[in-house]
């Protein structure tokens, strides 16, 4: 989705004119690079957050030679998504936090269930031998020759 289209559906959702709702966006667009360059952290409390980061200088390795390389300090944009956003996009861990009546059931119900008896196990049929292929014998290759002779 382009900043546009955003505008655009965002206009027909509030029945306002869509220039107005362009120049919204371009505000909060505005705004929060103003904030993130000054180095504070902007918090979208349901969506998430985008913070600056500040990477020390390092010395890396180029892959294809080996040789080592001066890579220097330089400032990064973090975002984290929030817990009803990676929800609804469906990547929240799992085992993330549960309510506390969920808690409870899920322990009533692994009291319950009772534990499965294992068979014993079995052991592995013998192998069996696999009679080696008779070797073809050269009389049907007689046969064949003689027959392609009288055709001739």
């Amino acid at each position: 989705m382009t900043k546009n289209e955003l505008a655009r559906e965002l206009a027909d959702d509030f029945e306002l004119p869509r220039r107005q709702v362009t120049e919204l966006v371009e505000a909060m667009l505005d705004r929060i690079t103003q904030v993130l360059r000054s180095g504070d952290k902007v918090q979208l409390t349901p969506f998430g957050q985008f913070k600056i980061r500040d990477r020390a200088a390092r010395i890396a390795r180029n892959p294809q030679t080996g040789e080592p390389v001066n890579v220097p300090a330089k400032r990064v944009l973090k975002f984290i998504a929030g817990r009803s956003l990676k929800e609804a996009v469906g990547t929240a861990k799992r085992g993330a936090k549960k309510s506390v009546a969920k808690k409870s059931v899920a322990k009533k119900s692994v009291a319950k269930k009772s534990v499965a008896k294992k068979s014993p196990a079995r052991k592995a049929a013998p192998a069996r031998k696999v009679a080696a292929p008779a070797k073809k014998s050269a009389a049907p290759a007689r046969k064949k020759a003689a027959a392609k002779k009288t055709r001739r």
